[in-house]
């Protein structure tokens, strides 16, 4: 991930990892990342909603529609064996990549 790719890319593993285990609607994958990121990863349905239409588009995640836990009827997305493969490349990565942030925060200047 370089450059204007970053904060998307970053994005794009984050939902596949949410949905890795198992099919979600959009608000739930919403829902996913603030609980499991303790109230920090809190993506607004602007930016949520393209970037699952995104990842739909590069064949990342399929989509159905289906009825939600309140009767609603909801888009659910879920991921593709490519998004499967996609995950077990780039999570590493980002992994990585986050850790060598970390580090250059944590470092005194100069």
């Amino acid at each position: 991930m370089a450059g204007s790719d970053i904060y998307s890319g970053t994005l794009d593993v984050l939902i596949l990892k949410a949905l890795a285990g198992g099919p979600m609607h959009g608000y739930a994958v919403g829902l996913w990342l603030r609980r499991h990121s303790g109230d920090v990863v809190d993506v607004k349905e602007g930016v949520l909603y393209p970037a699952l239409h995104r990842i739909r588009r590069k064949g990342w995640v399929s989509a159905r529609w289906g009825e939600s836990e309140s009767g609603r009827r909801a888009k659910f997305y879920e991921l593709t064996p490519e998004g499967s493969r996609y995950l077990a490349e780039e999570a590493p990565r980002l992994a990585k990549h986050s850790q060598a942030v970390l580090a250059l925060l944590r470092r005194a200047p100069g």
